[in-house]
């Protein structure tokens, strides 16, 4: 894998990681995912306002992938309300990579070397032992990991269809730009409906919060759609989720959530699998 496109999905990863954090620790999970909804839609406009359109060819795949990331949106909100950011994070952006790369094999006949599936395998290993660890020292409730699992499918799902669609845009900020505004308007339409008062009362500095999550959030996100007009899709899903081990960090740093030995052997062995990918 190319040296820049590893940097840029690093990049994305840690990105992703934040603006996540910020969501969780807004209490109201509609009224955070409503102002990340409009920060991305700020970002958004004028993005569009100067770059070329998508091609003809794409909006299919767009289309399809802003009724996909409205499940995601909703599956992470209900995750976020019902686990430890530690637990559920792991887990919804761990199930995608394997996932991923079985769709883009069947979809876009993509079919990694062995090298690849190696450093997919060894990433996805460490991904999941955070999940396990956190399960043995404070288990996360039904909900709280279908929620999860359900969000990590969508992530595979729009993963998949996005790599497809970017690569027939002929403009990858075209078609980011695009995503963002279609995909992040239904949540804040949904907000203003059930929390229209709450939103009033939001304090000004988690309004800037939620602004500047969505900010980081069209930046992740067009980051990994620009290394996927120049990488495979499964090795690029799998070292985006490193955005775990980063968000293990934070889930420490801001939440006072134990790391503890599970989080160091994960962080190995994601650290391991990025060397595969890149010695593949």
């Amino acid at each position: 894998m190319p040296l820049s496109v590893t940097l840029a999905v690093l990049v994305a990863a840690i990105t992703h990681a934040t603006w996540n954090a910020m969501a969780h620790a807004i209490k109201d999970q509609l009224v955070a995912f409503g102002l990340i909804g409009i920060g991305s839609v700020v970002v958004a406009v004028p993005l569009v306002a100067v770059v070329a359109p998508p091609a003809a060819a794409a909006w299919p795949y767009l289309l399809a992938s802003v009724a996909i990331h409205v499940f995601y949106n909703l599956g992470l909100m209900w995750s976020f309300s019902y686990g430890d950011f530690g637990q559920v994070y792991p887990l919804a952006r761990g199930t995608s990579p394997l996932v991923v790369t079985g769709l883009a094999a069947a979809f876009v006949a993509e079919r990694p070397t062995p090298g690849q599936l190696a450093g997919v395998a060894v990433i996805s290993a460490g991904l999941g032992t955070l999940v396990l660890a956190g399960r043995r020292t404070n288990p996360p409730s039904r909900t709280a990991l279908v929620a999860a699992f359900g969000t990590g499918l969508t992530i595979a799902a729009y993963t998949t269809v996005d790599g497809i669609g970017v690569r027939l845009s002929g403009s990858p900020a075209g078609y980011i730009g695009w995503l963002m505004i279609l995909e992040s308007l239904c949540v804040p339409a949904w907000a203003a409906t059930r929390r229209r008062q709450a939103l009033r009362e939001t304090p000004r500095k988690v309004i800037v919060a939620g602004l500047a999550a969505g900010a980081l959030a069209v930046l992740a996100y067009g980051l990994v759609l620009w290394a996927q007009t120049r990488g495979e899709l499964a090795p690029i899903a799998a070292l985006r989720e490193t955005s775990v081990i980063f968000g293990a960090l934070i889930a420490t740093l801001a939440f006072k959530e134990p790391f503890g030995r599970a989080r160091v052997v994960a962080a190995a062995l994601v650290a391991a699998g990025i060397l595969v990918l890149n010695l593949a």
